[in-house]
């Protein structure tokens, strides 16, 4: 059958492909995707050689959850919620690459992974959320980025301890291991953020707890600012910042 249109008529154009956006995405899709949990695997098998603390699937998702309940509790719409949750659980991919800088290389790890299945503004977020959530180099640069920070500072507990026979010998693993419980509050009305911390204090002595995880409790402070709450931080009932 013959193609070309009658004498006199239009001419046919040939069909044009809709440009569609990618759509969002979602943390039940980064945790079905193959490579990105091999990246998680991969972290966390590095991170273990070095003798750290466990920075698996469990801190990955523990992650997550923390960062989407932050904005929601805060008042932050469900869209920007779940950008939150999606960089929670990726902010440590880069670590199998180097511990060194790692917010940096994973951020370039899931810009590659993402590119061409989020929407350009939500992969901004997420990257940038990536790239600064520790204390050395890191800033919260957007409420998602508060939020990654705050939900990955606040998991501290005896659970991540791998060498828990050995924690005399190691300070983050015995401040760790004497982590009993830990819970982050948002009080959206009186505009708090609290880090609650039970501590077994025969194990670790709250001074330890300061030693290593003050630069990190700065952070969180500056964090809160962004997302207009005051940080607090409570340990055994007492509050101390």
């Amino acid at each position: 059958m013959s193609t070309e249109a009658a004498p006199g008529a239009r001419p046919i154009e040939p069909a044009v492909e809709p440009t569609v956006e990618p759509e969002g995405i979602t943390l039940e899709l980064v945790q079905d995707d193959p490579e990105l949990s091999s990246f998680i695997t991969a972290a966390d098998r590095v991170m273990e050689g070095l003798g750290y603390t466990e920075h698996g699937f469990r801190h990955a998702n523990l992650t997550a959850r923390i960062a989407y309940n932050v904005l929601s509790r805060a008042g932050f719409d469900e869209h920007t919620a779940n950008l939150a949750c999606v960089a929670g659980y990726l902010h440590d991919v880069g670590n199998m690459i180097s511990r060194y800088a790692h917010g940096q290389t994973g951020a370039v790890l899931v810009y590659q992974s993402l590119r061409d299945r989020v929407p350009s503004a939500d992969l901004a977020l997420i990257v940038s959320a990536v790239a600064n959530h520790e204390e050395d180099n890191g800033y919260a640069v957007s409420p998602v980025s508060a939020a990654v920070i705050l939900a990955d500072k606040s998991d501290v507990h005896r659970s991540r301890v791998r060498k828990s026979g050995q924690i005399e010998f190691d300070i983050h693993d015995r401040v760790n291991f004497a982590a009993e419980q830990s819970f982050l509050r948002v009080d959206s009305a009186a505009k708090t953020v609290s880090l609650e911390l039970t501590i077994d204090t025969q194990i670790s002595q709250v001074m330890e707890y300061f030693e290593i995880f003050l630069g990190r409790m700065q952070l969180c402070r500056l964090a809160a600012e962004v997302l207009d709450c005051k940080f607090k931080l409570l340990i055994n009932g007492a509050e101390l910042a």
